[in-house]
């Protein structure tokens, strides 16, 4: 237990370490429906991925207004501060790496009212500290006063030469955020994760990214080593070739977060042409129940990328094109 994280949780809102239902902390959309408020296929019937958990206030000043703290979970380095709201869908947010954790995730707290003083990139940060206050900005537009709430992400970046992917993309606008812009950041369900510390059935968030299952395996073959493993080695095994890395296989989740890598040397890549990729195994259950992620397709009778993996794929390997 000496290497077991210290973690807290994002609000002074008791009612998810009380073991209270849903409805006591999750903030839902306009549905109504609390289950809207989680992590997954949970809004417009199952189309719509939601990559956090919408914590709700539970203190309001006399305007309505949300004053709940906001807090960080674990020590770390602030990465990123956004305090223009119209520059995200985010609103302001701020993101927070946790580099000292066995696995170096980042936190992000987005929709905030406003950001505490002296919460800057490169500020440590411990844990429990107040960086800023429950709100609802949100782009142009702020969220109606009664579905305020905390948007709570636990993830991983993708890339470190983001901007070269964005401008290949050719959006039409700025990326303000540079690496930590959402696209960039993929993450896994922050309540799973909860439950699993609380339970002790992990102790670190690497034992958590160990433990999910593969929805899809794909085969690339190229000798580089993406910046993404570089940053992330917990994820890779076995070890490194001394010489003579050809190719790599990299397991996904059923929402596309690349969760173990294992390099390959030639011989499991024979007959690859340049940095061709294949799809060499999938878990049909696990990607039949996910809607609204697009991972796998068939073309000419070949299981293929489909949109949201291919992104993904795109952002680990360079693979502009």
């Amino acid at each position: 237990m000496a290497d077991r994280l210290r973690l807290a949780w994002p609000t002074k809102n008791k009612a998810y370490a009380e073991g209270r239902p849903l409805e006591d902390y999750i903030q839902p959309t306009v549905s109504g429906r609390v289950e809207s408020g989680l992590f997954g296929c949970v809004r417009t019937e199952g189309w719509q991925f939601h990559e956090a958990l919408d914590l709700k206030s539970v203190e309001r000043d006399r305007r309505g207004e949300p004053t709940d703290e906001v807090f960080a979970v674990m020590g770390g380095v602030v990465r990123h501060v956004s305090d223009h709201p119209g520059k995200s869908s985010y609103g302001r947010y701020i993101v927070i790496e946790h580099v000292d954790a066995a696995l170096p995730v980042s936190t992000l707290y987005a929709h905030l009212a406003s950001i505490a003083s002296g919460v800057r990139p490169g500020s440590k940060i411990e844990i429990g500290t107040s960086i800023g206050v429950m709100g609802r900005s949100a782009g142009s537009q702020a969220l109606p006063k009664a579905r305020a709430h905390l948007h709570f992400e636990i993830g991983l970046r993708l890339t470190d030469k983001f901007q070269s992917w964005y401008g290949w993309k050719e959006f039409g606008s700025k990326n303000d955020h540079d690496l930590w812009n959402g696209m960039n950041l993929v993450g896994v369900d922050p309540k799973a994760f909860y439950d699993a510390f609380r339970d002790q059935r992990v102790d670190t968030f690497l034992e958590f990214w160990q433990s999910k299952s593969a929805a899809v395996t794909v085969r690339i073959a190229t000798r580089s080593i993406p910046d993404f493993i570089r940053r992330y080695p917990a994820l890779r095994s076995p070890p490194m070739p001394l010489f003579g890395l050809a190719g790599w296989d990299v397991d996904f989740d059923e929402f596309g977060v690349p969760i173990a890598w294992r390099p390959l040397l030639a011989e499991a890549v024979q007959g690859y042409k340049g940095s061709e990729l294949r799809i060499i195994a999938t878990d049909e259950e696990l990607l039949g129940g996910v809607k609204c992620k697009d991972l796998v397709k068939t073309y000419r009778g070949k299981q293929i990328p489909d949109d949201d993996l291919q992104t993904n794929l795109q952002l680990l390997f360079g693979l502009h094109r």
